[in-house]
């Protein structure tokens, strides 16, 4: 199983804060199934800056790391960066890392909204032969409260990626059932954990595709295991057509 978000590098942002973190998360994530993850740390969210070189130096270390304590887990070099202006520019000056350094970028939208200008930063990605990769959109305000949003990007080419945690319930009902909704209206291509430690921020793999197999099937579970293969070694996902997801109430009120 191959996990394609993470914040397994220590020291370097939220996530692991020291090499015996990492070392345990990577131990959980063996127990989890998976044997390939991609380190995705935070980039330009206004806190946190991972360059490309940097992160590709200290995946080499973690690996030999691992490789070193016999953990059977390979590190594969990714940035999480958070959209603004001049991604463009900092990616021809080689600060912006693609996912294990190939045509798949995560792009992190702020929170509470989406930007005006990232449909059209998105377009000029794609110009520049990348896909965009839409990290956790079930947790963005503006797109729970208008899924529109997301799927006006998805058709112009973007993907999306729901976190494993949300699926699990681990962020509230509510985006449990929204990340529910994204998956059965073909708004999300990747599932990963964004894992950041062992313990409140953990991986949540197994339940989670324990989760979509009871909702969706087993072929539901293929789909998104196979897409991340896909991915980490460059190639087309599967990419079923979006559909619009209706306002509905939750808990009594809309």
């Amino acid at each position: 199983m191959i996990d394609i978000h993470s914040h397994i590098l220590p020291g370097v942002d939220d996530g692991a804060q020291s090499i015996e973190d990492s070392i345990e998360m990577a131990k959980q994530a063996v127990n989890e199934g998976i044997t390939k993850i991609i380190a995705t740390p935070h980039h330009q969210n206004g806190k946190y800056v991972n360059k490309k070189q940097d992160i590709i130096d200290r995946v080499l270390e973690l690996n030999s790391l691992f490789s070193n304590k016999k953990i059977p887990l390979e590190v594969l070099p990714g940035q999480e960066t958070r959209i603004f202006g001049e991604l463009l520019e900092n990616l021809e000056k080689g600060e912006i890392l693609t996912l294990n350094n190939l045509n798949y970028i995560f792009v992190e939208l702020p929170s509470g909204h989406v930007p005006r200008y990232t449909e059209k930063l998105l377009f000029d990605v794609q110009l520049q032969g990348l896909t965009p990769v839409i990290v956790h959109p079930e947790r963005n305000a503006e797109i729970m409260e208008n899924p529109n949003k997301l799927l006006n990007l998805v058709k112009k080419g973007a993907l999306t990626q729901v976190t494993a945690g949300s699926i699990t319930g681990h962020f509230g009902k509510k985006i449990k059932k929204f990340s529910l909704d994204l998956i059965d209206a073909n708004l999300t291509h990747f599932l990963a954990s964004d894992a950041h430690n062992v313990s409140n921020r953990s991986f949540k793999i197994r339940e989670s595709i324990s989760e979509i197999e009871k909702e969706f099937g087993s072929q539901a579970v293929y789909y998104f295991q196979e897409n991340a293969e896909l991915l980490i070694k460059g190639q087309a996902v599967y990419n079923q057509e979006p559909s619009q997801i209706k306002r509905r109430k939750f808990l009594g009120f809309f």
